[in-house]
């Protein structure tokens, strides 16, 4: 961006990359990355910002002429600290301390996503084959159809990472892991479905950029996951879990997903028995047998529920849309990626707002024989048969008490 701006540019010496020697690069990544995070207990992130500031406006003219500064280059001083720097901080202090898992979580996931999607692509060009000629060529409409593309291509890998952060209580980093063992959502289906997702990512960019040298580079990922990542990550959860690791691993594949879900936590979803559909849901889900999921009258629920609640065995608890779309991950591989797709952000949110709007406005869960409590709520004329638990016969028994909130 700098180099584009015009702010500052480097001179053309050997062991350059992207027009900065590489030098530089790794300097610059270390001095505003962890050097201020090991400092954290003397250097609060005000100061530490204010003395990288004050150290580059010191050094880079010092720098000339490995360094060529333009007029408005304390711009771009500002700028990559706030869009560089300031992140930088805040994931690597988030981290080390363990404090606003959500924040770190978010942050991690747009690192990875800028490594995957542009750092190793843009490495692959520059060694091997190929540019981003092929992908920025395409016109508007065909990148718009490869960007949903590549988003149905993420969403199990993204339904993981929130897994891992609602229910695991963690990060995908290794050094950031979930307190708990989860095998829950895309972990139902399949041990490793961030990194299945990171593969399917490269090899869909490489198709498009018609790279050899990307498409070797997931085969390197492949290499890395199976070879170095697997045995530490397995050493690990088996010495951490012991027999649920491995009652659940002699179930769940690395690389292959199950089409039924691995029967591990129990849910109850609780649906309106009068709610016209509401039952039709239920009878749709009933049709489909799912594994470890008990289905009952949102009457019988200790609160009033004004919508669908799911509550796993775990006490983790989702409500409207998003508790039907848990209960989709119960089925097997195909409704459980629509479970995934309908809790991606922004998208549940329309999801709902349609839900209330057109569907099964909120209303309260009455005991039977009440009545509707408004003529719109989407209540059936005549009270339905009592729902009864669905397990199938594969899955263990649903928890005989309430989970809590």
């Amino acid at each position: 961006m700098a180099r584009a701006t015009g702010w500052f540019a480097f001179a053309s010496v050997r062991g350059a990359y992207r027009g900065m020697p590489v030098d530089l690069w790794i300097g610059w990544a270390a001095l505003w990355g962890p050097l201020p995070v090991l400092l954290r207990r003397v250097l609060p992130v005000p100061v530490a910002l204010g003395l990288l500031l004050w150290l580059d406006a010191v050094a880079m003219p010092a720098l000339h002429p490995l360094v060529r500064l333009g007029p408005h280059w304390l711009v771009g001083e500002v700028v990559g600290l706030l869009a560089v720097a300031l992140p930088a901080q805040l994931l690597g202090r988030f981290s080390a301390d363990r404090r606003h898992l959500r924040t770190r979580t978010l942050l991690q996931l747009g690192l990875f996503t800028a490594l995957l999607l542009w750092f190793v692509p843009t490495l692959a060009f520059e060694l091997g084959d190929d540019s981003w000629a092929a992908l920025t060529g395409l016109s508007a409409t065909r990148l718009v159809l490869l960007a949903q593309v590549a988003l149905l291509v993420a969403v199990p890998a993204l339904a993981a990472v929130r897994e891992f952060s609602a229910r695991g209580g963690g990060t995908p980093y290794p050094w950031d892991p979930p307190g708990r063992l989860v095998t829950t959502g895309p972990y139902s289906y399949l041990a490793n479905p961030m990194q299945v997702g990171a593969v399917a990512l490269t090899l869909l960019t490489a198709a498009v950029t018609r790279s050899l040298a990307l498409a070797a580079a997931a085969v390197v990922i492949v290499a890395f996951g199976a070879a170095v990542a697997r045995p530490h990550e397995e050493y690990d959860l088996d010495r951490r879990y012991g027999q649920r690791w491995q009652g659940y691993r002699r179930q769940v594949r690395n690389w292959w997903p199950r089409w039924r879900p691995y029967p591990g936590t129990p849910a109850v979803l609780w649906l309106d028995d009068d709610c016209g559909p509401c039952e039709a849901t239920r009878r749709f889900l009933e049709r489909r047998r799912p594994v470890n999921l008990t289905i009952a009258p949102a009457a019988e629920h200790p609160r009033l529920l004004w919508r669908a609640e799911y509550a796993g065995g775990d006490g983790h608890t989702e409500r409207g849309v998003a508790a039907v779309a848990c209960a989709l991950e119960h089925v097997d591989l195909g409704w459980a990626l629509v479970g995934w797709t309908l809790r991606l952000p922004g998208i549940d949110w329309l999801a709902q707002l349609v839900t209330d709007a057109m569907i099964a406005p909120p209303h309260p869960a009455r005991r039977r024989g009440e009545g509707c409590p408004t003529p719109s709520n989407g209540c059936s004329t005549a009270p339905s048969p009592r729902s009864v638990s669905t397990a199938s016969p594969e899955s263990r028994p649903a928890p005989s008490r309430q989970p809590p909130e």
